[in-house]
């Protein structure tokens, strides 16, 4: 019988001015993050996703120390150990985007994996930091990953994470798919005009690629091999026969939202 996964896509706009203080910025999205997951879990989500980082605005415009102050530890820092607590209590998987400080002065962009139960997984960091014109400027933030491409075994499922920019490389996808993962999620934010030709050329063609070279699978498990959950400024996804999935206008805000889409 096949396995259903039924995933919310959460997309919410910064809720506080780039000027304000950082620890408001900060508590102000956290607290918007708590109600969208709650919404998700309501329409019946198994997993959840949220934007390119919960905590904080897009910072590639521009250099500035400023946002140095948005790190935490993972998994030791309050955000993790408070979406553990939001993931036990609404029975969700959680893949959570943040700007982790490994070291002083040592920082990555990072998502952490937390199955059902709030127990924590572990975690992926980007390995693909670009640093270009007009506006990208990520090696003044993040280190490259030094993680590998781990897989997750999850109440949902092994699930993969790739995160933002990753997305170009077939590489990453195919090691994800070859480490069995059935799912990968890509946490990502980005300029709609730069790149979205290619959100429907990417997702698909890594969607294939992991069902085609992933290790094998026993039982109706492989249904799902190869999907994966983009977040870019609306909510997609590709199934592992490449085909493309995105709600209606309707389903995204511009505002903030929690889609929801399924794979079998």
């Amino acid at each position: 019988m096949p396995r259903v996964v039924r995933g919310g896509l959460i997309q919410a706009t910064l809720c506080e001015p780039v000027t304000s203080p950082v620890e408001k910025i900060k508590r102000a999205m956290i607290d918007k993050h708590v109600a969208l997951i709650a919404q998700a879990a309501g329409q019946g989500a198994t997993g959840c996703l949220s934007a390119g980082a919960v905590l904080r605005p897009l910072l590639l415009r521009r250099a500035g120390t400023k946002w140095y102050n948005l790190t935490e530890k993972i998994p030791d820092g309050p955000t993790t150990k408070l979406m553990c607590e939001l993931a036990r209590k609404h029975g969700i998987v959680m893949v959570v985007p943040l700007y982790e400080e490994d070291l002083a002065g040592v920082y990555y962009n990072c998502a952490a994996v937390i199955d059902a139960d709030g127990s924590y997984l572990g975690k992926f960091r980007k390995m693909h930091i670009p640093h270009c014109a007009p506006g990208f400027w990520e090696k003044f933030y993040f280190r490259p990953g030094n993680l590998g491409y781990p897989v997750f075994t999850t109440r949902a499922g092994k699930i993969g994470v790739y995160i933002c920019y990753d997305r170009h490389f077939p590489e990453g996808a195919r090691c994800l798919g070859l480490n069995g993962a059935e799912i990968v999620f890509n946490p990502s934010a980005t300029v709609a005009g730069l790149s979205e030709y290619l959100w429907k050329l990417e997702q698909p063609a890594h969607a294939v690629a992991i069902s085609t070279s992933s290790a094998p699978s026993i039982g109706q498990a492989s249904k799902i091999r190869g999907a994966l959950a983009n977040f870019m400024d609306r909510a997609i996804s590709a199934t592992r026969a490449g085909s493309f999935w995105q709600p209606p206008a309707s389903a995204t805000p511009t505002t903030s939202s929690s889609p929801t889409w399924t794979s079998t």
